[in-house]
């Protein structure tokens, strides 16, 4: 009886603990963030086209996903305006066009530089634009697309259609081309390790590559942080061979050369950025219109660029929007506005 009795006092100290306890508030559904949709959930949705959003003029959605920031946009814009949505991923193509029905939006298929082009030559310069430079929740939540550590597929990793699979890559290359790799597009410490590893073993599926990064990753203790430590080096592969495989940094530098012919002057580029190889160049580029050397002055010094940054510091998240899409919290928002200034 006294051991029955000892139970029951310590499950009522337990409920009153429990009671007591402040609840653990519950993050809003994805659905209830501006623009989601099934397909895709955008980032920073509201803090984009506040920036952006003018009454008229022409404006260009970059990667347009399932048309969330596309459809904000819509909603803020005049009568007038004309907005087409850019993206190399046909699927999202389909998707957007099935949920805008509007006579100002357009669409166009293509990578950054190439569908700004296009664009242009069809509408003129641009009153804004923007780019949203991460992967569609449609993209990593489909297993076959290949680009999710969560699920099995195959090692495909292309967010169009054409061009060599994440697999190719991996069997194109060498050990030590592949581990340049992944020193260079995701700054993996273990990247000889890991690359000795993976060309040493027959993978076929997302869960090979997974397991091989994991294994190939140097024990340490306390356990929960060992376990960390593999988790982000297998984020950081994919990562890696997932920029390559779509020419991510290449596509984004020759979006951004282009830019100064392509925007109005006062018309505004927004930028969002989820790793730093990507957030660099964006900032260096707003900042001196160039990826190296410092910007051209004038004969009093100043500046002179086809950019001026109207962010000091990159603008990121909401700790609600983060629990609610946690997939928003690497997330660097840029804006920059276009002088009247050209490069020769």
């Amino acid at each position: 009886m006294r051991r029955w009795g000892a139970v029951m006092l310590f499950c009522t100290a337990r409920r009153a603990v429990a009671l007591l306890a402040p609840r653990r508030r519950q993050p809003t559904r994805l659905y209830s963030l501006p623009g989601a949709s099934d397909y895709h959930v955008p980032v920073l949705g509201n803090e984009c086209i506040d920036w952006l959003a003018r009454d008229d003029g022409v404006f260009v959605d970059c990667t347009l996903g399932g048309g969330g920031h596309s459809s904000l946009l819509l909603d803020k814009v005049g009568e007038k305006a004309k907005v087409i949505g850019l993206d190399r991923d046909r699927d999202a193509i389909q998707a957007a066009s099935a949920r805008i029905r509007d006579a100002r939006f357009s669409t166009i298929e293509g990578v950054f530089d190439e569908g700004l082009q296009r664009a242009f030559q069809e509408h003129g310069k641009f009153t804004g634009v923007l780019m949203d430079l991460g992967v569609s929740s449609h993209q990593i939540d489909d297993a076959e697309r290949g680009f999710s550590t969560r699920f099995d597929g195959p090692l495909d990793m292309r967010m169009g259609a054409s061009g060599k699979t994440a697999l190719d890559l991996i069997n194109d290359l060498d050990a030590k081309g592949l581990a340049r790799l992944l020193r260079q597009n995701a700054d993996e410490p273990h990247a000889s390790r890991i690359a000795k590893a993976v060309k040493s073993a027959s993978l076929t599926t997302t869960s090979d590559l997974a397991s091989i990064v994991s294994e190939s990753i140097p024990k340490t203790s306390p356990p929960h942080l060992d376990a960390k430590r593999r988790s982000k080096a297998v984020a950081r592969v994919f990562q890696a061979l997932r920029i390559e495989v779509n020419d991510e940094l290449g596509a984004l530098d020759r979006a951004l050369e282009l830019l100064p012919s392509v925007v109005a002057e006062g018309g505004r580029v927004v930028v969002l950025a989820y790793h730093s190889l990507e957030d660099r160049r964006v900032k260096r580029f707003f900042r001196d219109g160039k990826f190296r050397g410092d910007a051209a002055r004038d004969a009093y010094g100043n500046r002179l660029t086809p950019f001026r940054p109207l962010t000091r510091k990159a603008e990121t998240a909401s700790d609600e929007e983060v629990a609610a899409n946690p997939r928003a919290r690497s997330a660097r928002l840029r804006v920059a506005e276009r002088t009247d200034w050209s490069p020769s």
